[in-house]
């Protein structure tokens, strides 16, 4: 055994046989047979900490562990709780990735109806025609979106499928509002293949009657010259500028690959959309849904018959037949069936050099930083290409890779000026929902978003356009534009959307609710209980939330600003609320700061 006693600021070491031997320090993780006393335990007053010995050696009462796994769950969960944390220091930071891979996951698809099928009930106790109630709608999407994410224990998973959606993007602001079952299954497409393969996801999204109908290859005939039809280009088009290859060539390492006058080479022209347009006709429903009218499917019925969540099918007589010349002279055969024709084009666009730099760049700036270097892309394009055992396209390589790198991890790098990124509002949004306790109706968190919507330009599934909500090269004017590098989240964040995210944070922390549903139950609001009993020493919960929310990286002009104006807040001055005025000012501030909005 060995024995450290301090006293008097002096440490005094006795061993005995027993001892634990460490070569190398004694403390944290080196502290099996060590026993520590001291000369007084301190205990404040009111307080059920006590300090002791014991910490000074196994390193219970160090954070830099804590900061860490809460900045690596900032960047891979929409959200966590304690025991979330607990696991990810208990595991480690890889090990926690690998274990997640295992965890079962809820079906947005499945979680709707289940949802919807409560709202039904409550609508009918509620005396209403259960004829009269409108499903799916938008907000049952969101609904099922916000009960997952509130509740569910696949963190990553839920996270790279989140990822995924901002580059494979379909979109509820568009003509889908009236498909929500479509979007849910599209959904469920993203969650299934998180950690598979990118050729399966291509396929399954390319065959996706909710991908059909947004970029419309859905119904997409073949040429008719006599009827001056012709396929549809858009889904031919953004595969490959947006789910595959990108505009210009480029090198493993993301940089432009240049011709002999230094200038980009474009991937594809007008030709190899025309070409790969015509590989994706013939496709349409491959289901029906309950009806009067038909009770088969057949190419051009309208999609208001069609059954979303079958993958569309081919109708080979509406297929483009004949050779089809792709990318770099590859050409497909004439006189095979359209999938194979599909299958064929998939793999060469899968195999194309760009794909590994131009998807792993999109992740890294979904998840961890906007502008990573070229070795960074380098080495996540690698584990794209190769995951160790061969393999091209493994996304749980993809993702370890994103999440592993040394710009993601060291503290180096938290220092360079060039780290980080914009935090997009919806994110804040959802991992401040996710830390804080709450208070409504038992484990129910029914949040339309809408109104979060309108003030910040952002809720899943509802870009704008299908270049998502933000540009991945998008300069916003000054310091960041003159220094050449990128800020996309900064696109949606202006004078209109910056005001919104304020006015949401004050519906939060000041009297009003976290999440509002549209069917007739309770909203959600936060508890302030913890936050309250913390604030009693303004340092406590400043600490407290600066682990969570800002990951040991307060700075300290900030701290004081916070801790001189919670501590404004006295029994005499606010009177017998002052520590929950203290904690609701304490999270919004923080919410609003940059040392939280700014994930580094």
């Amino acid at each position: 055994m060995m024995r450290l006693t301090l006293s008097m600021g002096t440490l005094f070491l006795i061993a005995s046989i027993n001892a634990q031997i460490y070569d190398d320090y004694v403390g944290a993780g080196h502290a099996d047979g060590i026993e520590v006393t001291t000369s007084s335990n301190y205990q404040a007053f009111g307080w059920d900490v006590i300090a002791s010995g014991d910490a000074s050696i196994n390193g219970s009462g160090l954070d830099a562990d804590i900061m860490e796994a809460t900045r690596f769950l900032a960047q891979s969960t929409m959200g966590f709780e304690a025991q979330h944390l607990d696991e990810t220091l208990e595991l480690g930071i890889e090990a926690w990735i690998d274990a997640q891979v295992d965890k079962p996951y809820v079906s947005q698809y499945d979680r709707m109806y289940e949802i919807i099928e409560q709202a039904l009930e409550l609508w009918t106790a509620q005396g209403n025609d259960p004829e009269e109630y409108f499903y799916p709608g938008f907000q049952h999407f969101q609904y099922a979106w916000w009960q997952t994410n509130m509740t569910n224990e696949d963190l990553l998973r839920q996270r790279v499928a989140m990822a995924l959606s901002e580059i494979l993007v379909v979109s509820l602001a568009s003509n889908l509002e009236e498909h929500v079952d479509g979007v849910a299954v599209y959904h469920d497409i993203l969650l299934e293949n998180a950690f598979g393969n990118y050729r399966d996801l291509l396929e399954e999204v390319s065959l996706s009657p909710t991908m059909g109908v947004y970029l419309s290859h859905f119904n997409n005939p073949l040429n008719i010259d006599s009827l001056n039809v012709h396929p549809d280009e858009n889904y031919a088009r953004e595969i490959m500028q947006l789910f595959s290859i990108g505009l210009y060539e480029l090198n493993i390492d993301g940089t432009y690959a240049l011709d002999v006058d230094g200038d980009p080479i474009p991937t594809y022209g007008i030709y190899e959309i025309k070409e790969l347009a015509k590989i994706f006709t013939g496709l349409g429903p491959g289901a029906v849904i309950e009806n009067i009218f038909v009770d088969e499917p057949y190419f051009g019925l309208t999609r208001y018959l069609c059954d979303f969540t079958e993958p569309m099918t081919m109708y080979e007589e509406f297929h483009e037949p004949g050779p089809k010349t792709l990318l770099n002279g590859f050409t497909i055969p004439g006189g095979q069936s359209g999938m194979a024709d599909i299958q064929d084009a998939l793999d060469h666009l899968f195999d194309h050099p760009n794909v590994g730099p131009f998807i792993g760049r999109k992740l890294i700036q979904n998840m961890v930083k906007s502008n990573p270097t070229p070795g960074y892309i380098q080495r996540v394009a690698e584990a794209f290409n190769d995951n160790g055992q061969g393999v091209r396209g493994d996304m749980l390589a993809v993702v370890k890779a994103v999440l592993l790198d040394e710009e993601a991890r060291t503290c180096e790098w938290i220092q360079n000026p060039e780290q980080g990124k914009l935090i997009p509002p919806f994110y804040r949004y959802s991992y401040f929902s996710r830390n804080v306790d709450k208070l409504g109706p038992e484990n129910l968190y029914w949040n339309v978003g809408y109104s979060f919507f309108e003030n910040t330009e952002q809720i899943p599934f509802a870009s704008r356009t299908v270049f998502n909500f933000y540009l991945p090269d998008f300069q916003p004017n000054g310091q960041i534009a003159d220094q050449e590098l990128v800020a996309p989240e900064f696109q949606i964040h202006n004078s209109r959307t910056s005001i919104g995210y304020l006015n949401e944070v004050t519906s939060w922390t000041w009297y009003w609710a976290l999440m509002y549903p549209w069917d007739n139950v309770e909203p959600v609001f936060v508890s302030f209980n913890d936050y309250e009993e913390l604030a009693r020493d303004p340092e406590v919960l400043i600490n407290e939330l600066d682990r969570i929310f800002t990951h040991g990286q307060m700075t300290e002009e900030f701290r004081q600003n916070l801790k001189e104006t919670m501590s404004g807040f006295t029994l005499f001055t606010a009177g017998p609320a002052y520590l929950e005025y203290r904690a609701r000012l304490a999270l919004f501030m923080i919410m609003v700061g940059p040392d939280y909005v700014i994930l580094k």
